[in-house]
């Protein structure tokens, strides 16, 4: 298989500087699996534009670990009409001359972090060949679970005085923060959110709430007075395992308990990390405020009540109830597996430790076969862990994304739900199998909250949420908005997220 990488890949694995190990993870990927790693000549071209020759001279010996397309295909009419439509710069033309090569068969898999090269592919129908590092990674490593040698464990809250402000992990933060040592070092009594791998760690949070007093003098445009949420440091390792989207719903949910009316981080403008951090946030509904002195650049993000029923991240986890409202059965083995904030007291987290990427995710996949069907983007679902008259309950709120159904093939269905559902590969196949007349269909949706008392079936019933214990939800059941807020108070929830 021959797997293409963009500028941006190939210029963050050679830095002379900081080696990053999600890169070194993605290049051990495909040197296992035997992948003939291929770089563009635009990208040879970029890579000796380099100033110092020294440097130019030591690129051009790495490069020689790479298949160097020795010839171009012509632009194909589809890609020369949407470079006519898009394009403004040189450097959206040397994205077109890259894709061209994937959209004409002469290599198989694109892997780039450039958000205009993804939005490309899927103007040219070629989403499912375009890859982030992290998507390829929860690619391969779903198809090769033999070849899987680390063990994530959960997000824990930490102390920074018992973190080594020394790990390799903070290098690139000791790159770009010239005090970034001493900064620690006077944080030693606060918590910042961890995760490792076998000891090692993969991702770090530290968030602060600034209230109105707070100086901004170094931001432009100026900030208004207002309670803020600031990211102060966030930075994820990729491996696979969604752990960017699980330490952002981290954020979203200490903003929400703090009860700021906005969230802001700072982050200087330059490489990968810099690119995946700001695509993840402005795909939440981040957008770019201003500059900070010293260079860095300001992304916000409102966190007042209002809600986008066409695009529920820009406004998570905010729903609105002006579309319709369903509960949903989930079985017991099942409910804790996709939705492991909503854990309950009858569990043992120990079960949950080791990490996967369903469980991270924000964004999650669920299978059904309910009749009915009519779901759009913006629908809210009430989460029932299915069992029986006293055990089962309500736990969770979930914003519909979007639906998929009319799925043609086993192939495209296991692509679908791999990674944000519950199931394995082989799991999905015997899903599709099971009913051939009655094939599955897939809500895509953001898991938004989780409820702090849980109800259960009876009392639905004596609140009229469901009639009776036959008529206990077996699919998607419509509910009404005064059902939906009958049940946001029984269970004592925060009935602002839902904005009518």
């Amino acid at each position: 298989m021959k797997i293409l990488l963009d500028t941006n890949i190939v210029i963050h694995r050679e830095a002379t500087t900081v080696v990053h190990c999600d890169v070194g993870l993605l290049f051990r990927w495909m040197d296992n699996l035997r992948y003939m790693k291929c770089v563009h000549p635009v990208t040879v071209a970029e890579l000796l534009k380099h100033k110092d020759p020294k440097t130019v001279q030591t690129l051009q010996v790495k490069l020689e670990s790479y298949n160097v397309l020795k010839t171009e295909a012509p632009l194909a009419e589809a890609i020369r009409v949407l470079s006519g439509e898009i394009d403004k710069t040189p450097n959206d033309e040397n994205d077109t001359r890259i894709i061209n090569e994937l959209y004409c068969d002469r290599v198989d898999i694109l892997i780039t972090e450039d958000k205009g090269l993804h939005c490309k592919a899927v103007a040219l129908g070629l989403a499912d060949r375009v890859f982030t590092i992290d998507a390829f990674l929860e690619k391969v490593s779903a198809e090769n679970p033999a070849l899987v040698d680390y063990r994530v464990l959960a997000v824990k809250k930490e102390l920074f005085g018992n973190l080594d402000v020394s790990d390799s992990f903070f290098d690139s933060l000791r790159d770009d923060y010239k005090d970034f040592d001493k900064w620690f070092s006077r944080k030693a009594d606060e918590y910042a959110y961890v995760c490792r791998s076998d000891g090692s760690l993969l991702a770090f949070l530290y968030v602060k709430v600034e209230n109105e007093s707070e100086d901004y003098s170094d931001i432009l445009p100026p900030f208004k007075k207002s309670r803020r949420l600031k990211i102060g440091t966030l930075k994820v390792d990729l491996n696979g395992y969604r752990l960017g989207e699980r330490f952002l719903k981290i954020v979203f949910d200490n903003a929400r308990r703090q009860q700021v009316d906005e969230i802001y981080v700072t982050t200087f403008n330059k490489g990968i990390e810099r690119d995946r951090l700001i695509n993840m946030l402005e795909d939440y509904g981040f957008s770019f405020h201003g500059l900070k002195g010293g260079g860095e650049l300001v992304y916000v993000r409102p966190f007042s009540p209002q809600a986008n029923r066409e695009m529920p991240r820009l406004t998570y986890p905010y729903f609105s109830t002006r579309g319709r409202i369903f509960i949903v059965p989930i079985y017991p083995e099942y409910h804790t597996e996709l939705l492991p904030d909503s854990i309950l007291r009858t569990e043992s987290p120990a079960e949950f430790v080791e990490n996967e990427p369903h469980r991270n995710a924000i964004s999650k996949t669920y299978i059904s076969r309910s009749v009915e069907r009519q779901i759009a983007s913006g629908d809210v679902i009430v989460f029932y862990r299915t069992g029986g008259y006293y055990k089962s309950v309500v736990s969770t709120i979930g914003i519909v994304e979007n639906v998929v159904d009319g799925i043609q093939t086993e192939e495209e269905f296991v692509r679908l739900c791999r990674k944000r559902s519950v199931f394995s590969d082989e799991d999905l196949a015997k899903w599709w199998n099971w009913k051939p007349r009655s094939r599955p269909f897939v809500v895509n949706f953001l898991y938004a909250y989780s409820f702090p008392k849980r109800i259960n079936l009876t009392r639905l019933i004596e609140l009229g949420v469901i009639k009776d214990v036959q008529s206990a939800p077996r699919g998607f059941v419509p509910i009404t908005v005064r059902n939906l807020r009958d049940i946001l108070r029984e269970c004592q929830a925060d009935e602002d997220l839902a904005v009518d």
